[in-house]
């Protein structure tokens, strides 16, 4: 190598460094975007375009400000854009029925949505609740409130949301109820017990009780009516046992129910512990109540329902030895009020 290529070699290194500093420099930026991007794209989905979403806010600031038209006006400006969008139906139904007290265009706001399809059955159920109670809230109407949740069980048969607006529907107030907080009330006062002070005994004083009889036979003709309102079975089988002392009458209540598609399941759990309780109670044998609690385990072991049946297994004598005193049965000419007919239960 000649002396001015060995400089130009030497003099080459430096200047090639300073030039990369140079452009380092500039590039900076660059550069520590290319280093930074695959960590922040974790973050902020890289270049990808966010997904298009309504937004409400212009629409609640307008609706707080009781400029209740304007709102309506852009929610429909967003529901163009987004025809099938929950939440801006529901928006706009809540300012049609409570602020403009328009029930018939809210309505028709929830019915329009709820003919689209695609929607979850959960989403369903929820504005058609919310329709009903405006209804009963804003126009006292119950038979309005009624057509909405049996929309529910038309459009969600023999599902879970079918029987619960089923039972919601068994238990509409009557109209003077629904009326009642709307209406001046009116206390009447009645003649107090003369001469308190010189009675010997207080017996009298206290208020009539409801002949559970009576109880009983008003959840019988209810569930006749009602045939799929839990609440009312269960409270009519707990009378079964705790008044008459009839297990098997209790255990055909409880049946139906446990036998009935698409229940939850939480609500199937229950009632099997229930009846459960009832046989101890009534003195059934270790073998008839452990085969219930089996069932709640064989449902699905792995859940924690079933860790606590059998939890409740293995201290069952125990819990049993404490209600070894039988209830006695009272007999009688009850049995022709006793409510439903038996036998569509197998206890299976």
């Amino acid at each position: 190598m000649t002396k001015g290529g060995a400089a130009g070699a030497y003099i080459g290194v430096p200047f090639a460094a300073v030039c990369g500093l140079v452009l380092a420099f500039i590039w900076r930026h660059d550069i520590a975007l290319l280093l930074a991007k695959p960590f922040s794209s974790l973050y902020d989905s890289g270049d990808a375009e966010p997904d298009p979403h309504p937004a409400y806010s212009v629409a609640q600031a307008r609706q707080k400000q009781d400029r209740c038209l304007e709102a309506v006006e852009e929610i429909r400006t967003q529901l163009a854009r987004f025809p099938t969008d929950f939440e801006g139906h529901l928006l706009l139904a809540q300012i049609q029925a409570e602020n403009l007290k328009d029930l018939p265009g809210a309505e028709l706001t929830i019915h329009l949505w709820c003919n689209q399809p695609g929607h979850s059955p959960k989403n369903i159920t929820f504005a058609l609740y919310s329709m009903a109670d405006w209804h009963l809230k804003i126009g006292q109407d119950r038979e309005a409130a009624r057509r909405n949740l049996e929309r529910v069980i038309e459009l969600l048969p023999d599902s879970e949301f079918a029987l619960g607006a089923a039972h919601r529907i068994a238990h509409l107030a009557n109209l003077q109820m629904i009326l009642a907080p709307h209406e001046r009330k009116k206390f009447t006062v009645e003649e107090g017990v003369h001469n308190l002070g010189l009675l010997t005994r207080m017996d009298d004083l206290k208020p009539a009780e409801t002949s559970p009889a009576l109880v009983a036979a008003e959840y019988v003709k209810h569930v006749e009516q009602h045939p799929l309102d839990t609440e009312a079975r269960e409270q009519l089988a707990l009378i079964y046992v705790d008044h008459y002392g009839r297990l098997d009458l209790a255990a055909d209540q409880l049946g139906q129910m446990i036998q009935q598609p698409n229940q939850p399941s939480k609500l199937v759990v229950h009632w099997l512990n229930l009846l459960a309780d009832l046989q101890i109670r009534c003195g059934s044998d270790y073998e008839t109540v452990r085969q219930t609690l089996q069932r709640i385990i064989d449902r699905d072991p792995k859940l924690a329902a079933a860790d606590i049946a059998r939890n409740r297994l293995a201290l069952l004598k125990l819990e049993m030895k404490g209600q070894e005193q039988k209830q006695a049965v009272r007999l009688g000419s009850y049995e022709q009020n006793l409510g439903l007919k038996q036998g569509r239960w197998t206890g299976e």
